[in-house]
């Protein structure tokens, strides 16, 4: 398992931006699919988007055309652009890593918190009308 740090989060309008970030402390990413979640209040964990170690990524469709993952080239940190953001994106960013050598998502393994074994505590995210 690797520890995670999200941050980045905050209160914006409705069709603002923001840019979280989701590092390693002391460790590396580099070998890991990463993937972004996010939790509303008394909702379940609902995926957003991932990316593999090679730079393969995929998003949900609710997120598609308005955020953007990606990874620094030295692949300790993960961000998620998001843009055009809306009321229905508020809640809690979750950061979560799971070790891989695949340079693939695969979508049916992406979307389910299960198949991540590192999370980081999160980061809130505020969109209002």
């Amino acid at each position: 398992q690797v520890q995670l740090l999200e941050s980045g989060g905050g209160l914006v309008q409705a069709g603002g931006s923001l840019k979280l970030s989701c590092g390693a402390p002391g460790g590396t990413l580099s070998r890991y699919t990463v993937a972004w979640f996010r939790q509303a209040p008394g909702k379940e964990r609902q995926f957003v988007a991932a990316i593999s170690m090679n730079g393969k990524t995929y998003y949900a469709g609710s997120v598609k055309g308005r955020f953007t993952i990606s990874r620094e080239t030295a692949n300790s940190t993960i961000y998620l652009e998001m843009n055009s953001l809306e009321p229905e994106d508020t809640g809690n960013f979750y950061c979560a890593a799971t070790f891989s050598n695949q340079d693939h998502v695969d979508p049916r393994s992406v979307v389910n918190p299960r198949s991540f074994r590192s999370w980081g505590r999160g980061t809130q995210v505020t969109v209002s009308s």
